[in-house]
């Protein structure tokens, strides 16, 4: 019944326009923080007719169901992060930051199969259950009880995210996680820095897709959907409901491309 009361209060708050206090917290230091997710449902992909041949990737619009809560990096996985695994040699790869800084940027020129490499080290240094969202998991959670373009609203705007159109300078690099505002989640930079790892495979549309928000593990395997878009494309694929198969194989890495963990919770 108390579970029950919570998740109602987080969808009270959301339609009452209140952001509800995310819970924050780590297993360990050197882990990602992490922001509790609800159980709930929403209407995922697009039900707009769209003219824009790779937006109707996200359709048709459908109702995913997220029965349990989970848990979410509040921030896509950092260099610092990263450097963690590294020394406790969970990870191999010393990705290159291209000379703009490590730290608390996001880590980039990390392929499908070396982000679940973290996530075993991860699993493994907890004793919980890491690995990458699903996809419905990653829009869910991006949209933050919203059905908007963006989870700020149906607007772009400026300054509200890292992206090539997102401001009048062009920033030409990934941002310090945590330099926007959140979403009603609180879950930072969703939309823009770097695209993010999820652990779909990929179809060409959301024909045959669960409504339970488990990820699809059959289709196109060599590709992996990413989501959120990036510091080098423009606004319009930093919509919640935008999906791409960028790089274009489970194995490519790029400067544009990170991860998010997710934390199952009991």
């Amino acid at each position: 019944m108390l579970f029950a009361f919570v998740v109602a209060t987080v969808a009270l708050a959301s339609a009452c326009g209140q952001a509800a206090e995310p819970k924050v917290f780590r297993d360990c230091a050197g882990c990602p923080e992490l922001v509790t997710i609800p159980a709930g449902s929403f209407i995922m992909g697009t039900s707009t007719a769209t003219k824009n041949a790779r937006m109707r990737r996200a359709l048709p619009a459908h109702k995913v169901v997220v029965a349990k809560p989970f848990a979410m990096g509040r921030y896509e996985v950092t260099f610092d992060e990263w450097e963690v695994c590294l020394k406790e040699k969970g990870c191999t790869k010393v990705p290159d930051d291209h000379q703009w800084g490590k730290g608390r940027r996001p880590v980039i020129n990390i392929s499908f199969p070396e982000a679940g490499k973290y996530l075993a080290w991860l699993s493994k240094k907890t004793g919980k259950t890491y690995r990458l969202p699903s996809e419905a998991e990653w829009e869910y959670a991006a949209r933050g009880g919203t059905q908007t373009r963006f989870s700020w609203g149906d607007e772009a705007g400026k300054n509200n995210a890292n992206c090539r159109t997102c401001a009048p300078k062009i920033s030409k690099q990934t941002y310090k996680v945590g330099k926007y505002k959140p979403n009603p989640f609180g879950l930072y930079d969703v939309h823009g820095n770097v695209w993010e790892w999820v652990q779909d495979c990929w179809n060409p549309n959301y024909k045959g897709a669960p409504a339970n928000a488990s990820p699809r593990l059959k289709g196109t395997c060599h590709f992996r959907v990413t989501r959120g878009g990036s510091w080098y494309y423009i606004d319009a694929n930093l919509q919640s409901a935008w999906r791409s198969k960028y790089p274009n194989t489970a194995n490519g890495f790029s400067y544009g491309i990170g991860f998010r963990v997710v934390r199952e919770l009991p």
